[in-house]
């Protein structure tokens, strides 16, 4: 069962960031955006039972809960605090995360495969970390030819400037190494 070791606010006044002693998971972000998507991760779904929540986002030791705006977050905050307590942590990386992990490399030329490969390292060093510190993340949806699709997941999936300005600070560090590449958020 994982601890709460801290909670930290975000660039996004409607989310919050648990920070966990212990991981949820090892890798594999799980994003919801409601109720229905989370209804088979019993997290995310007791997450959802709570009013004003409207996005789960977790990864390794931490988890993000976006609200609509309407709840007091120190109230909020208690009540997401016993769902986060009671769920397993993780053990051990499953088969089932390594198959999640190499989903979009799956139906890729070996070539894509390599360009992605060199785009992932440049967003594993200078991307992710930030996005990461402040509650969210971006999940990479595809690669076809050179169009690049992203998802933001966490703080960052409600976030104004996840839309604007970090997508267009995202898409000219690629260009260093892709100078035609074009990156769009889904």
């Amino acid at each position: 069962m994982p601890k709460i070791a801290d909670i930290e606010g975000t660039p996004n006044k409607n989310a919050l960031k648990f920070i966990l002693k212990e991981p949820l998971t090892w890798g594999i972000a799980r994003s919801y955006d409601n109720a229905e998507a989370a209804k088979d991760d019993s997290l995310a779904a007791a997450l959802f039972d709570i009013d004003h929540v409207t996005n789960v986002f977790y990864i390794d030791h931490w988890i993000t809960v976006t609200q609509d705006g309407e709840a007091n977050w120190q109230d909020l905050a208690r009540e997401i605090a016993d769902p986060i307590r009671a769920a397993p942590a993780a053990s051990a990386q499953s088969a089932e995360t390594v198959s999640a992990a190499s989903n979009v490399l799956a139906d890729l030329s070996l070539e894509d495969q390599l360009r992605l490969e060199k785009i992932n390292v440049l967003l594993d060093e200078e991307v992710r970390p930030y996005l990461q510190h402040d509650g969210g993340d971006l999940h990479i949806l595809g690669l076809e030819g050179n169009i690049l699709r992203i998802h933001y997941q966490g703080a960052c999936g409600t976030c104004p400037s996840s839309i604007s300005g970090t997508l267009r600070g995202i898409e000219n560090m690629l260009k260093t190494i892709e100078p035609d590449i074009q990156v769009i958020a889904s």
